[in-house]
């Protein structure tokens, strides 16, 4: 029998990547998601790239009732990775009470339901905001968390504690956060990809819209930075060299071979590219010069942080095997193939 994973947020952009994975691993997936942020296209996409389409169920998992009626459906359940929240930084400063709405309730709802359901394993979606600017580079698992520069960082080290403390007290729950540093790029079918609503908080889809002539001019917030060029440095990892973390840490889970009930990884690539780097990157791939301009810093932004994945590395067995190069490549390719589509 396959094992059943239930993916939530599968149709978002790291989620359905990580779908992809998993049906390729071997696993059942089921996703719940509430299309907030993402198409219910996407399992279309999935299943042409699998030839398998995985179950959808279309509920907000802050909404306890429809999901306690999930699982009582699917009582199969081997693990469950929790993708569901609410992501932009910037938009987590001007409304905070909704990410700590969402962000908190979607996953004590989940953890709820782990107890009530039997359900052991949670693989989380964590954020390498959770070290807010760190004092010491390059980070590693044993960094102190810093104060969270922004509401959304908050979350993300509030549900951690959360997770902890809910591991400490019921050992029939066990659980691994992954600390994403900067995940870009699309699946190089070029079928999914990231696709935000509205003006994209993240760098690289503002990137492949302004070259795609769908916003006149990138903004590059600050260029005054303690950095080399003065501009942000972010660790940018693949989101399929990401993705396949998760399937790494299910398994790692299911055939109990984690080391305490709850364990923390970074998911990074080790090196520090700045957004004029990012840029330049993107230019030369795809040969289009990009048009931009410097503006002030954006609230809640982080000076420069990149990871020390060498924990993850040895410890998962998991590495980033894909360059900044292809992943901007698939980044341009994926919007291209969507603008086409629509």
């Amino acid at each position: 029998m396959k094992k059943k994973i239930l993916v939530t947020g599968g149709t978002g952009y790291i989620g359905s990547h990580t779908t992809v994975e998993l049906i390729e691993a071997g696993y059942e997936v089921v996703i719940l998601d509430n299309l907030s942020n993402s198409e219910e296209s996407v399992v279309d996409r999935i299943s042409e790239i699998t030839g398998v389409k995985p179950h959808l169920e279309i509920i907000d998992v802050c909404d306890k009732i429809k999901l306690d009626k999930f699982f009582e459906n699917h009582n199969d359940i081997s693990a469950i990775i929790h993708f569901a929240a609410y992501k932009a930084v910037s938009e987590s400063v001007s409304k905070p009470l909704d990410y700590y709405k969402n962000n908190l309730v979607s996953l004590m709802n989940l953890l709820d339901a782990m107890k009530k359901f039997s359900i052991p394993s949670l693989v989380f979606s964590s954020s390498c905001t959770v070290y807010g600017q760190p004092e010491k580079l390059p980070v590693t698992e044993d960094s102190p968390l810093q104060p969270a520069t922004s509401p959304y960082g908050n979350t993300k080290q509030v549900c951690e504690q959360i997770i902890r403390d809910t591991t400490f007290a019921d050992k029939n729950i066990k659980a691994i956060a992954l600390r994403y540093f900067n995940p870009i790029g699309a699946h190089p079918s070029a079928l999914i990809g990231e696709l935000p609503r509205g003006v994209p908080e993240n760098l690289v889809p503002y990137i492949t819209q302004t070259a795609y002539g769908l916003r006149d001019e990138l903004k590059v917030f600050g260029n005054d930075y303690n950095t080399p060029d003065g501009s942000c440095l972010r660790d940018y990892l693949h989101v399929v060299d990401l993705a396949m973390a998760h399937v790494v840490a299910v398994k790692r889970l299911i055939e109990a071979r984690n080391r305490n009930n709850y364990e923390v990884f970074n998911l990074g690539t080790g090196d520090g590219v700045s957004v004029l780097e990012a840029i330049r990157s993107f230019e030369k791939v795809t040969g289009i010069k990009l048009k931009y301009k410097i503006v002030e810093r954006r609230p809640g932004d982080i000076e420069k942080i990149w990871a020390d994945p060498s924990f993850a590395n040895k410890e998962l067995g998991w590495k980033t095997l894909r360059s900044l190069d292809e992943a901007m490549k698939s980044a341009w390719e994926w919007e291209k193939k969507i603008r086409t589509q629509k």
